[in-house]
């Protein structure tokens, strides 16, 4: 039985910012945001509208959380290029080793 894949997000938010999250369901989840309920991230509550900018499926919930942390550590432009498809997953990595 093969375990269902993770997917690593960047949502960007009305004031421009950039949001950086993991799911298995990125749809529902990106929906949970967009309900600004109590599902909501509490750091995207009033930052509407919301954009979802960038999703990538990775093997499994630790792969999803290592690449979301390195994701998380790019400064904006590099999160930009990433979002742009200018910088490449392998890219991400190299960042966060120099």
């Amino acid at each position: 039985m093969t375990a269902a894949p993770w997917y690593v997000y960047i949502i960007q938010c009305g004031d421009q910012s950039l949001y950086t999250g993991i799911a298995k369901d990125v749809s529902r989840r990106f929906d949970e945001h967009q309900s600004q309920g109590r599902l909501c991230a509490r750091y995207l509550r009033g930052r509407t509208p919301l954009q979802l900018v960038y999703t990538v499926e990775v093997a499994d919930r630790v792969a999803a959380l290592q690449l979301e942390y390195r994701i998380k550590q790019l400064p904006r432009l590099k999160k930009i290029q990433l979002i742009n498809g200018e910088l490449r997953m392998e890219g991400v990595a190299q960042e966060q080793s120099s």
